[in-house]
């Protein structure tokens, strides 16, 4: 007999890819192996806007090149003192960096057992890392991804993507879209298992995970 696939472990599959793709972007911009791979993608037919926001940022990627990208990605997201849009929790959810939300997020991923990588600058709350840690515990089936989504994700990352969509170079304008939509369908899809018994991270006994973030495959 064969093995039936489980669709919802494909859509979790697919869901912490996407997580991970994003962090991918966030972070550095996209090498030509994959802005061309972005360039090939078709957007999938069960969700109208989200298919719509892949195929822009698919024909985004397929209109530029990684000197571009590169240029845009400092301009929009690093900047000289700062980029056009700051993704740090602590700045959309109390206005400077290194806030308590910083302190919240570095106690609940101390629980998970997962650190900051020793080649990162940036702090935890970098919308980067955030995503890194949701592709980490979907992809492993770990149910306290819904309670991390939402103590840490779900009150400032999809303001913070809607900013990036009003950027002027259309590939970013087209990310910050397409994460937007993703984010605001992860807050309808993850239950916050806080009121379902099951342990939030940094509020009792957990597994040590051993992971960094930043420290890619």
């Amino acid at each position: 007999m064969h093995d039936i696939p489980d669709s919802r472990t494909e859509e979790a599959d697919l869901r912490a890819d996407i997580y991970a793709l994003l962090a991918a972007l966030l972070r550095e911009p996209p090498s030509e192996a994959l802005r061309q791979w972005l360039a090939g993608l078709e957007g999938e037919p069960d969700d109208i806007r989200l298919s719509q926001a892949w195929s822009r940022l698919a024909a985004a990627a397929a209109d530029s090149d990684v000197e571009r990208l590169e240029r845009a990605h400092f301009r929009h997201l690093i900047g000289v003192i700062q980029g056009d849009v700051l993704p740090y929790a602590s700045y959309y959810r109390e206005g400077g960096l290194m806030e308590a939300s910083l302190v919240a997020l570095r106690r609940d991923l101390k629980a998970l057992g997962i650190q900051r990588s020793a080649d990162v600058s940036e702090p935890e709350d970098h919308l980067a890392a955030m995503c890194e840690v949701m592709a980490m515990l979907i992809g492993q089936n770990d149910q306290r991804a819904g309670s991390f989504f939402h103590r840490h994700l779900a009150p400032w990352a999809s303001r913070c993507m809607h900013d990036l969509a009003r950027v002027d170079t259309p590939f970013y304008a087209a990310l910050g879209e397409l994460a937007t939509l993703f984010f605001q369908r992860e807050s309808a899809i993850l239950i916050d298992n806080t009121t379902l018994g099951t342990p939030v991270p940094g509020t009792s006994v957990h597994e040590d995970r051993g992971q960094a973030l930043g420290a890619g495959e």
